[in-house]
């Protein structure tokens, strides 16, 4: 290879995205990991469900949100090194959103952080050598364009790209996007990591939106949009548009990976085609071994009809005609059981013995045979001595839209490997210890690596407390090698 062919593989790796062959390591924990479990998460919880649910709803392709569970250590977030010279930004980590996004400098009405003790920082592209604005002219704005909502009567030439997107509540997100360098872990072999720094396109916020409670720097969202991080890296050619994440519902942590899944096998159920969500064919709900008596144009989508699978929702809502008659099979394994509302939203009661013993297990089925179990520990979460919620919601409740819908949010998900292949068009799952390691492919090198969950909660005990946990997010890097 001559020393011209050197200096442009150089020149394209310093100027696209430093893709090198090998899997990139973000290392994420729980947003409330310091809270422990009571009242407060409660409000927390629904607010940040139901200002979610208004953003996935409203008429406009980005969403925003965060990724949590109802157990006082909920909502998943990452610390992300961004710029020259590296600052560091806490944002959540969002399977049910596009964009990647931050607070900046001058930013209006920016959420307060009132719980968590993160210290919040605002993003200042000026004070940044490598950070650009990104000009009307440039092709992501035009294609930013056809997923939100940018003002295009003023977007001309030179003019920074300027977004601004108003949600079924009256609220707005305003901002611009910018070009920076972002640091993160390569994986370079099995439990082996480099660093490696790339250049993304993202939105800097100059209006916030959210409750001060849940506060963090901004949202990574890894939604089908073409704007998204998996999609710039895949209109490189560097990434595959498949990628899994496994919480864990036991220890805390767990993984999340883009990239060939190699190990273990998951068996999948196709996606619904043009959706704007990660929407699957439910077709049937068992309860305790016994199916409910359901209409059928609750899962058929020319009804509006649908089931959307998202890490980003906390708990897991349901159409009356399917909540109703779930709750009751539920409850009716204990007749002698008083509810009680707390919060003005949750269905609570005392009980005193192992829930998973008194309460049945709840199944999802789906198109191709492919079924979701959740378990009484999963959707009764304690919050405090002897008191138990009912993590199942009424879809009805949030929005008007919303009433045929089906989510499935982190107490379906967690303690399961899911599978996002937006190659293929499909989805899936299967019952999993995230705690273990999960094996995925080079493309480049067809090298096969084992990746685990890490724990960076001694490391993060002095901002969030021993009882933080993380998992990783690992991207399978694709390099096609210029000869």
């Amino acid at each position: 290879m001559d020393i011209r062919r050197v200096l442009v593989l150089m020149m394209l790796l310093i100027e696209l995205i430093c893709v090198v062959k090998g899997n990139v390591l973000f290392k994420v924990q729980h947003k409330y990991g310091g809270l422990g479990q009571g009242r407060v998460a409660l409000t927390s919880l629904w607010s940040h469900d139901s200002l979610r649910h208004f953003r996935m709803l409203a008429a406009v392709d980005f969403q925003l949100g965060g990724n949590g569970r109802p157990t006082g250590t909920a909502l998943y977030y990452t610390k992300l090194a961004i710029g020259t010279p590296l600052n560091y930004y806490h944002v959540h980590v969002d399977t049910g959103s596009d964009v990647l996004w931050v607070n900046c400098k001058d930013c209006n009405r920016c959420p307060e952080n009132r719980y968590l003790k993160i210290p919040l920082k605002k993003y200042n592209v000026m004070a940044s050598s490598t950070g650009k604005e990104v000009t009307c002219e440039q092709e992501f704005c035009s294609a930013a364009s056809a997923a939100i909502h940018v003002p295009n009567s003023n977007c001309r030439g030179g003019r920074t790209c300027n977004y601004s997107v108003s949600y079924g509540d009256g609220s707005t997100i305003e901002g611009y996007f910018v070009r920076d360098y972002i640091r993160l872990d390569q994986v370079s072999g099995n439990l082996q990591t480099t660093t490696m720094d790339g250049s993304i396109v993202f939105g800097c916020s100059v209006r916030g939106l959210g409750s001060p409670s849940t506060a963090v720097d901004g949202i990574i969202g890894f939604g089908q949009g073409n704007i998204s991080i998996l999609s710039q890296l895949a209109s490189l050619g560097k990434t595959k548009k498949v990628f899994s994440h496994c919480l864990d519902g036991s220890n805390g942590g767990g993984m999340f990976a883009i990239g060939e899944l190699v190990q273990p096998k998951v068996n999948s159920t196709p996606l619904v085609p043009n959706a704007a969500h990660y929407n699957v064919i439910m077709k049937a709900v068992e309860v305790g071994g016994q199916f409910l008596d359901l209409p059928t144009y609750l899962f058929d989508t020319r009804s509006r009809g649908r089931t959307i699978i998202d890490s980003g929702t906390t708990l897991a809502y349901l159409p009356a005609k399917v909540y109703e008659p779930l709750i009751e099979k539920m409850m009716a394994w204990q007749p002698c059981l008083k509810t009680h509302i707390v919060e003005n939203h949750y269905k609570c009661f005392f009980y005193c013995g192992n829930v998973d013993d008194g309460f049945p297990v709840v199944t999802f089925h789906f198109e191709d045979s492919l079924s979701l179990s959740v378990y009484p520990h999963d959707y009764l979460f304690k919050t405090r001595n002897k008191e138990y919620c009912i993590g199942w919601q009424n879809s009805g409740l949030l929005l008007k839209d919303f009433k045929r819908t089906t989510l499935l949010g982190d107490i379906a998900l967690k303690d399961k490997l899911v599978l996002y292949d937006l190659e293929n068009q499909r989805m899936g799952w299967t019952q999993y210890n995230c705690s273990s390691s999960i094996k995925v492919k080079d493309e480049e090198s067809g090298n096969i690596y084992a990746v685990s969950a890490h724990d960076l909660s001694s490391t993060a005990s002095s901002l969030w407390g021993d009882t933080i946990s993380t998992f990783i997010f690992l991207i399978a890097i694709l390099l096609n090698m210029i000869e």
